[in-house]
């Protein structure tokens, strides 16, 4: 059996660390053996354990962490690991080094389309063996940093469609559970800088003028929750807005929105959380951002405004609310994009091949 380690030194779980849990699941399905390293008492890690996955607490407190990283090159002998799949930037490095001391060939992933500095990126042209990235969008920056073009591959995240279209929870009965009115306006997004809540509330603000009984879902964790929680209680907004947290039934949570928003403002791939949106066939707004464009194509998968816009952003969805007909062609078509290019065996498929290919041949 072949067994490939993960790495992943972020504390949270937003998007790019559940995508990695959920490939974790996906190639173990496929006959591989997955490890786990992560952060001690991380959420990632927490999350990892109740799903099942094989789990190492592994402190990785830098860059340059040499005590991690001869811990890590140990497991991977240890443990008869053929390959080392990085995520974040601390275990990019430790992990990478941990590979090359071990000598099996490294995978990193690119979740995040923040550009690299072009003489200063030896995670991506030292330290991995192919670089993977969540969208084109990623893939040019990388390859822009100096990365030989045939090194880096685009696979953006996989929906499970079966998963998507057998959710499990009524949607009248868990709407009410979560005292929401209609029509309801979603999110599903990690609490950081880059996700444009801010933003999200501003142009919820508006639409509430037209309409009163809107309410706001906002799924998801972070640092900047409180932050936001108090930004919707100076709006006038507290009654309107659901802060839900994480929560591991997002497909039922789709099923209840009327329209989908993601109001990214700096840096974004290819959004797993827009993917699943786009399968449960949920009408959705999306700012211009990253690899967004990739799958949003104005007027006919999605709604595209330019990011930082509330007042954008509040005209995408009430052009939503106003056209549920038209809403519901472009729902169509993105379900459509989903099952053509973005299912769950099309994604896992073409990573897997990428395993394959760098334990047959190494590096070539």
């Amino acid at each position: 059996m072949r067994t490939v380690l993960h790495t992943e030194s972020s504390p949270g779980l937003g998007g790019q660390e559940v995508r990695t849990l959920t490939e974790a699941r996906w190639i173990a399905e496929r006959g591989w053996r997955v490890l786990l390293a992560g952060q001690p008492g991380a959420a990632f890690t927490e999350r990892a354990r109740q799903l099942g996955i094989d789990v190492v607490e592994v402190p990785m407190r830098g860059a340059w962490d040499l005590s991690a990283v001869a811990r890590l090159a140990r497991l991977v002998r240890n443990e008869g690991v053929g390959l080392v799949h990085t995520h974040s930037s601390v275990d990019g490095w430790v992990g990478g080094l941990a590979a090359r001391i071990a000598r099996v060939p490294v995978v990193r992933t690119r979740h995040v389309s923040i550009r690299i500095r072009r003489r200063l990126n030896p995670v991506y042209r030292w330290l991995a063996d192919r670089v993977i990235t969540s969208g084109e969008a990623i893939r040019s920056i990388v390859v822009a940093s100096g990365v030989p073009a045939a090194r880096v591959v685009a696979v953006p995240a996989g929906v499970d469609l079966a998963e998507m279209d057998h959710a499990g929870k009524a949607p009248d009965a868990l709407r009410r559970s979560l005292g929401l009115a209609r029509p309801v306006i979603g999110s599903v997004a990690m609490f950081r800088g880059s996700k444009g809540h801010a933003h999200l509330l501003d142009a919820f603000a508006m639409v509430r003028e037209r309409w009163p009984t809107a309410r706001l879902l906002l799924v998801g964790d972070g640092i900047r929750r409180r932050w936001v929680e108090g930004l919707a209680r100076e709006r006038g907004l507290g009654d309107a807005v659901v802060f839900t947290g994480f929560r591991s039934d997002v497909p039922d949570l789709l099923r209840i929105m009327d329209c989908f928003v993601l109001a990214s403002t700096r840096t974004e791939g290819v959004p797993q959380s827009l993917l699943q949106a786009f399968a449960a066939r949920v009408p959705a707004v999306a700012s211009s951002v990253g690899g967004i464009p990739e799958v949003v194509t104005d007027k006919e998968t999605g709604i595209l405004v330019a990011p930082e816009d509330a007042a954008a952003l509040a005209r995408g969805i009430e052009a939503v609310l106003d056209d549920p007909a038209g809403a519901a062609e472009r729902a169509a078509a993105a379900r459509r994009l989903v099952e053509e290019r973005f299912s769950h065996a099309t994604s896992v498929g073409r990573l897997l091949a990428i395993y394959e290919s760098l334990l047959r041949h190494g590096d070539a």
